[in-house]
């Protein structure tokens, strides 16, 4: 496992940086990565305001069991007036407290007289009690969101929050893809004999639409040398290619002696299955990645590799994340890192997959995550092994 990651390590250290930014507007920032720190001007909330609803005194001045005068009623959204000495506020969930006014009495534990002028408390209070302080969430000139993070709907509404309304964002990157093999076809077209759908290419452009990126579709390349060449100069362009089959060694697989003809070849094939036939590269400046043919080696590749790469070109830092579960099945020590696709049964142990084949997209839909089984390592029932969550590793 070690060498794989040094592997991986390797190659997106080598990203290039995007240093264009733009501006948008916070209900286009979904997935962004965010240029600048973010730092907030107001504290929040930035007043003292009551957690419940009930009643608002001044606790030095309590005494048990006493009827005080309400003087005044206050809502949320409405300044009050300074509490009058000796009496009570009328307050409501997220009104501001009142100058001269330290502690908020629930509904619950006070008594109203009949027309509610008045009112018994029936605790003793605390200064500070049933009371949102302000800057208890965040605080005057308090960096709440780093640079480089990409933006979740909870950043977003955290920087609504402290009233930005639009914030710079680096440049979508802009990624070329295309196919190669002549027996691709469409979704939508007919199917003739020896023919297969395209699934490849709309998981690339799903999974890399949803990573932030421009993707440039251009579609697929004829089995040749020639138009493989030519297709890998047009996209040459865009930030980042990606191709998906053809790198193998078969006699049609011309994608890596295209790469070594017009650019260079940094890396090819890596010690994990499937994924195994990975090829990357430069082309005219341009990164390049070959994935394999099989769509679960495309699925694996680009959640291992291909992911935290454009990240670390937009200048973020998206390390994959495991946990320990323990499995229910055995599974033969492998030759190259297994990344087996598993599913937790009612006792929340891992279940296997029944057909670990690279062929097999189902099984990716089906799974809940990628459970990994080290080179050499015979797995038995019971065993922990480390899962990437595929919840949590969402493109």
């Amino acid at each position: 496992m070690n060498q794989l990651i040094d592997i991986i390590n390797n190659i997106v250290d080598t990203a290039p940086l995007i240093s264009e930014y733009e501006t948008v507007t916070l209900d286009q920032a979904l997935n962004r990565v965010l240029k600048n720190a973010q730092v907030s001007s107001i504290p929040v909330p930035p007043n003292d305001n009551s957690a419940m609803d009930g009643v608002t005194i001044n606790s030095q001045q309590q005494v048990p069991g006493e009827w005080l005068p309400i003087s005044q009623t206050i809502f949320a959204g409405h300044p009050p007036n300074a509490l009058t000495s000796n009496t009570a506020a009328r307050i409501y969930t997220g009104s501001e407290i009142p100058a001269n006014a330290d502690a908020v009495a629930m509904q619950e534990d006070c008594e109203f007289n009949e027309d509610k002028t008045q009112v018994k408390i029936n605790i003793t209070l605390k200064p500070g009690e049933n009371i949102r302080p302000q800057g208890q969430d965040i605080q005057l000139g308090e960096e709440i969101i780093p640079a480089g993070q990409r933006l979740k709907p909870q950043d977003i509404g955290l920087l609504a929050s402290i009233g930005i309304h639009e914030i710079q964002v680096v440049r979508k990157p802009k990624v070329a893809i295309f196919s190669t093999g002549d027996e691709l076809v469409n979704p939508g077209e007919e199917l003739a004999p020896g023919k297969i759908y395209n699934s490849n290419q709309y998981l690339l452009i799903a999974a890399l639409t949803a990573l932030g990126c421009e993707v440039k579709n251009l579609g697929k390349a004829e089995d040749t040398l020639e138009a493989t060449k030519e297709m890998l100069q047009q996209a040459a362009n865009a930030d980042c290619i990606i191709t998906t089959g053809g790198v193998s060694v078969g006699d049609a697989d011309w994608v890596k002696q295209a790469v070594s003809e017009l650019g260079e070849l940094k890396n090819w094939k890596l010690p994990i299955k499937p994924g195994k036939p990975l090829a990357y590269g430069i082309i005219n400046n341009t990164p390049f990645f070959g994935l394999p043919g099989n769509p679960v080696a495309v699925f694996n590749t680009l959640l291992l590799i291909v992911k935290p790469y454009l990240f670390k070109m937009m200048g973020s830092n998206q390390p994959l994340k495991t946990r320990k579960f323990k499995t229910n099945f055995s599974h033969k020590a492998p030759s190259r890192i297994n990344f087996l696709r598993v599913k937790f049964n009612e006792q929340g142990d891992l279940e296997k997959f029944s057909n670990q084949s690279s062929g097999v997209l189902s099984s990716v839909t089906w799974a809940d995550g990628l459970a990994i089984v080290p080179i050499d390592k015979t797995v038995k029932s019971g065993d922990k092994l480390d899962v990437i969550l595929l919840n949590d590793s969402i493109f």
